[in-house]
């Protein structure tokens, strides 16, 4: 596939956020025309699917600002720097939840927002749950909610659930819970 890549010419940052920047770079394109594309560097997250004996699965609901709307999810956050994935998502499930988990299943990386960032989420099945301790950042407002698997499906299904990342966690446990996955 190399005969669709664009080679970078040049790079500048044109914003700094917190934890946020975005870059433009100037490309030629496979037809030797030469383009500007702009992308959001994003540090990567974790996001963890923490399953209850009981089976059913531990989300929160959080305003989420860009949407302005308070979204149902699975627990996530971002990695800091040098983190590895697994020890941002043992870290999120407790600062979120309030639970820890004793095994944990790496299930695979997503690509959210490909057009536009190179943002990474590693996706993991966390199973043997023991209630800690909910320790949220500081201006982090989460609400903890237990909900069913099928009633996961019929809120996607309904159009309610849609946060993507969400939405593939549901489908990879959906596969799982069938045993059509392992």
């Amino acid at each position: 596939m190399k005969h669709l890549e664009e080679k970078t010419l040049s790079s500048k940052r044109i914003f700094q956020g917190r934890f946020l920047k975005v870059e433009q770079d100037q490309v030629q394109a496979p037809d030797g025309k030469i383009y500007h594309r702009e992308y959001i560097i994003h540090p990567g997250a974790a996001m963890m699917i923490p399953m209850l004996p009981n089976g059913n699965v531990i989300m929160v609901h959080q305003y989420r600002h860009a949407v302005k709307q308070v979204m149902l999810e699975f627990p996530a956050g971002k990695r800091d720097k040098g983190e590895d994935s697994l020890v941002t998502a043992k870290r999120e499930l407790i600062e979120e939840t309030g639970y820890s988990a004793n095994e944990w299943k790496f299930l695979t990386p997503i690509h959210p927002v490909i057009g536009y960032s190179n943002e990474q989420i590693d996706l993991y099945l966390a199973k043997d749950l023991s209630k800690t301790e909910q320790r949220l950042d500081h201006g982090e407002f989460l609400e903890v909610v237990e909900v069913a698997p099928k009633d996961l499906m019929m809120l996607i299904q309904e159009g309610k659930l849609t946060d993507v990342k969400t939405q593939i966690g549901a489908f990879w446990l959906d596969k799982i819970l069938r045993e059509e996955w392992n």
